[in-house]
């Protein structure tokens, strides 16, 4: 079983970590995330699990400095999908689509690694990954049921479109 520690929350809104027996801050708790620490924080009177409105809270604070991560847009689609009945959809969603993101990213990161002494170009490596997360799409699309609209090079690939069928 992992180790979970615990943070009190108290009205006067300080923090308190119980494993180092002190107060902390937002920059605290922020830090124990990138160092992968298991934590939750709780109200220190109920016992209420805060630490979503910790995270939220942390993530409007750094939102404020530097190029944000959440557009206007991004913002005024999740309000709008609050209360909606695919909002479980849209959670599942915008999970799997950061994990498959974070893969992304480390594979890139582990083959622009391997690329030092080797003739593939990073722009070779790039365009292969654009490629293959273009088919991986098209097949979560397929996979929600949409099925994908057919573009032009998949109708002359199957023969469907315009005029007559083609030879390949």
């Amino acid at each position: 079983m992992t180790h979970e520690r615990i943070i009190k929350k108290y009205p006067n809104r300080r923090l308190y970590d119980t494993e180092i027996s002190s107060y902390i801050t937002l920059e605290d708790v922020r830090q124990l995330i990138l160092e992968r620490e298991e934590f939750v924080v709780r109200d220190a009177r109920s016992g209420a699990d805060l630490t979503r409105q910790v995270l939220m809270q942390i993530i409007a604070d750094h939102e404020e400095h530097g190029q944000p991560i959440f557009t206007t847009e991004l913002l005024t689609q999740v309000i709008r999908f609050r209360g909606d009945s695919l909002q479980g959809a849209m959670a599942s969603f915008l999970e799997r689509s950061l994990q498959f993101f974070l893969e992304q990213q480390q594979g890139l990161r582990s083959q622009l690694g391997a690329i030092v002494g080797q003739a593939q170009t990073p722009w070779a490596l790039l365009n292969q990954l654009a490629e293959r997360n273009f088919e991986l799409w098209r097949s979560f699309q397929q996979g929600l049921g949409g099925g994908g609209a057919s573009t032009p090079t998949t109708r002359a690939r199957t023969g469907r479109g315009r005029g007559k069928l083609r030879p390949r």
